[in-house]
């Protein structure tokens, strides 16, 4: 049986099942399928391994689907409309529901896609990377990336269910799995201490793809995750807590190139960047601060910014930021390990010392 927790949003509230052999169990989508016409939305690499036990769970439905190109410099506002372009060609009415098979850009593009056909269509979220199961399948945020800035494009949109079958895990390449080990980890940077302390004690056995440890980190990280969404969904306030370590990250992913750096690579280096600035305010010492940096390591991450990414270059970038607010740069910092805060009052001069001293 799928552990199942519960996104509390009133009327729209959703479930997260979490477990192995999931994703061809008809039983999961039946109550959450609008409609007789399902669209997957799933891209090249994902397709060939689990497209067809998906559809065999969905016989009795009308199912199609579009297959994106792989890759983060792939979510543009061009190949999303591919998506638009399937649901046409078919015929597809507005009481149909879109499936995302994949990973976050997958589950990104499709949400988003949903949210905007012809005003709003159902959808499920059935991630296939770790990344997507602790993180970017829950709570809907939807979107596509612009050439200035990663993720400026969207909409926040529910899906109905999320499934998270583990067993997809077993074919996620190990750089892949370690991105989402940085997701992971922001939720004891940002909430929970103690569960830091289990990540460091059982990083071998979640590198090493020990079922039972990775059920518990993506259990915790989904609860913790599910908490403040249920508290802020629109990301008013407390939601925007999640976002440690992204403001670099989403501009080292910019400044890079999209698909050089892996999200969760990015993120990693993002939340290095994010406690080195919370050391130089006197909010850590120099012992939490490598503490952050050996964890971040220790999951296979890099801890600091791309050479060729100068601070004055980071800095343009993280100006295009979805936390700034009246011209101020707001970044998630630490107070310590376990509380976050967000906040704009840090000296300039120390954010671009950090910078400075963190690029390889």
């Amino acid at each position: 049986m799928p552990q199942t927790l519960t996104v509390a949003l009133g009327a729209r509230a959703y479930p997260i099942q979490i477990g192995t052999g999931l994703l061809s169990n008809p039983d999961l989508y039946r109550p959450h399928l609008q409609g007789a016409q399902v669209m997957i939305v799933t891209n090249e690499t994902v397709a060939p391994l689990y497209l067809d036990p998906l559809r065999e769970a969905l016989t009795e439905y009308r199912v199609r689907e579009v297959i994106l190109p792989d890759g983060e410099q792939y979510k543009t506002l061009e190949v999303w409309n591919w998506i638009f372009d399937a649901l046409l060609a078919e015929r597809f009415a507005r009481d149909c529901t879109l499936i995302a098979l994949g990973g976050g850009v997958i589950g990104d593009m499709a949400g988003f896609a949903a949210a905007s056909y012809q005003r709003g269509a159902a959808f499920i979220q059935v991630p296939t990377t770790l990344l997507a199961q602790v993180d970017s399948s829950v709570g809907g945020k939807t979107g596509i990336n612009h050439p200035s800035g990663k993720n400026m494009i969207g909409a926040f949109y529910q899906p109905r269910a999320v499934i998270a079958d583990t067993t997809t895990l077993e074919t996620l390449p190990q750089r892949e799995l370690s991105a989402g080990l940085a997701e992971v980890l922001k939720y004891g940077f940002i909430r929970d201490a103690a569960f830091l302390d289990w990540l460091e004690s059982h990083m071998a056995e979640l590198l090493g793809r020990d079922a039972d440890a990775l059920a518990y980190a993506i259990r915790r990280s989904c609860e913790i995750k599910a908490e403040i969404v249920a508290a802020d969904e629109l990301e008013t306030g407390e939601r925007a807590l999640l976002n440690f370590g992204h403001t670099f990250g989403h501009a080292i992913e910019t400044g890079a190139g999209y698909g050089n750096w892996l999200h969760g690579e990015a993120v990693g280096a993002g939340m290095c960047l994010a406690a080195d600035l919370s050391a130089r305010l006197g909010w850590l010492t120099e012992s939490e601060l490598e503490r952050v940096r050996r964890l971040v390591a220790s999951a296979g991450l890099p801890c600091a910014a791309p050479n060729e990414l100068s601070a004055e270059r980071l800095i343009d970038l993280m100006a295009v930021d979805k936390k700034v607010l009246n011209g101020q740069l707001r970044l998630v910092l630490l107070r310590q390990l376990g509380e976050a805060v967000v906040t704009a009052e840090f000296d300039p001069n120390l954010l671009c010392e950090t910078l400075a001293a963190h690029a390889f």
